[in-house]
């Protein structure tokens, strides 16, 4: 990345500073709040469902403002990040937190604007997919050991961006039928993917060696890229007026959304262990860092998607399971708040006592 701004005492300073260094995956942040913002929302606790809408009102925009001064300001460093095969991925959070938030807005009647940021993440999902994989094929090496979770970020944006036009689909008129084939194609695409990646992923984990510093929060996506693949085909299992070709997919969705759900499920443990080892073992501190969002993306989209199956299976129990997680996952979205919080202000007072001292 490019160097950051050399004076960081000022307050113009020290935000040029966060501008240069932005965190392309910092979108996860609102990905963590729409998700269980939304949950809230099927739950029934408007009231948390509405002040985490709120949150993500404010802190969508802003992160968008300064991605785009980042863009104009620093293009180097965000160039630099877009053909680094480590992070390039990281720009799909900015795709799926697009369809999060504008699914949150549709669910409160705001069809149009829902509408114009399906379209926006869609073109950006069209940018990102192909260099990204460009990125894979022209910036890998068969010596560089760089798989890693945050890949599968790609998996959720296509099956966000799924979710999200089928909620928008109504307000199309003659090209709902479109949109609706559309969303069953980006669903396939993205279970497509998630095979791939998983066996890639799966093979460097358990058959290569993993340092305390590689189990960071990120590998959670892996639970959270099959929960939300489990959501996306419960949406697509109840969309209504569906033409008979796809209406004639649902077995294949049926049993396809169960195993991506049973596969979320039996990742969980297992990534509890992860951070037991890291943090409990090996004991790394445990200190925020904005990947922390993608731990608690999965945890909301896991109960949402266990909410959705139970309405499609029949399956009670799996709506007690989402109740539980819906506020395992608030816990973990305020203690996370809480780290962004205590870093930024503690950040903001050094810039402070660096003017004073000057």
């Amino acid at each position: 990345m490019t160097a950051s701004p050399a004076s960081t005492s000022s307050p113009r300073g020290w935000l040029g500073d966060r501008i240069a260094t932005l965190y392309p995956g910092y979108f996860a942040l609102v990905m963590a709040t729409g998700i269980i913002s939304n949950a809230m929302l099927f739950e029934g606790h408007r009231g948390w469902s509405d002040a985490l809408f709120a949150v993500n009102a404010l802190a969508y925009p802003v992160l968008l403002l300064m991605t785009l001064a980042r863009i104009a300001r620093f293009p180097r460093a965000v160039w630099t990040d877009l053909t680094d095969p480590r992070l390039v991925f990281s720009f799909f959070t900015l795709v799926a937190a697009t369809d999060v938030f504008g699914v949150g807005i549709g669910l409160r009647g705001a069809g149009t604007l829902a509408l114009t940021l399906w379209l926006a993440a869609l073109a950006a999902w069209l940018f990102l997919t192909y260099l990204g994989f460009s990125i894979l094929i022209f910036a890998n090496t068969a010596h560089a050991n760089i798989i890693h979770g945050g890949w599968l970020i790609a998996i959720v944006a296509t099956e966000a961006l799924a979710i999200h036009g089928l909620f928008v689909a109504p307000h199309l008129g003659d090209a709902a039928p479109l949109v609706l084939f559309a969303c069953h194609a980006l669903w396939c695409i993205g279970i497509v993917l998630y095979a791939i990646f998983i066996v890639l992923f799966a093979h460097r984990v358990f058959f290569s060696a993993v340092r305390p510093q590689d189990a960071t929060p990120i590998l959670w996506v892996v639970m959270g890229a099959a929960a939300i693949s489990t959501n996306a085909g419960a949406v697509l299992l109840a969309a209504p007026d569906l033409p008979p070709f796809l209406h004639a997919m649902r077995p294949f969705v049926e049993g396809v959304t169960l195993i991506m759900w049973a596969w979320a499920t039996w990742w969980i443990p297992l990534l509890v262990v992860f951070g037991v080892w890291t943090h409990g073992v090996h004991r790394q501190p445990l200190t925020y860092t904005p990947l922390f969002w993608s731990l608690v993306f999965p945890l909301g989209m896991y109960a949402l998607a266990s909410l959705r199956l139970s309405q499609i299976a029949g399956v009670a129990a799996l709506a007690t399971l989402s109740q539980v997680m819906i506020w395992i996952a608030l816990a973990a979205w305020l203690m996370t708040s809480a780290g962004l919080v205590s870093t930024f202000w503690r950040r903001a007072r050094r810039s402070a006592a660096a003017e004073v001292s000057r």
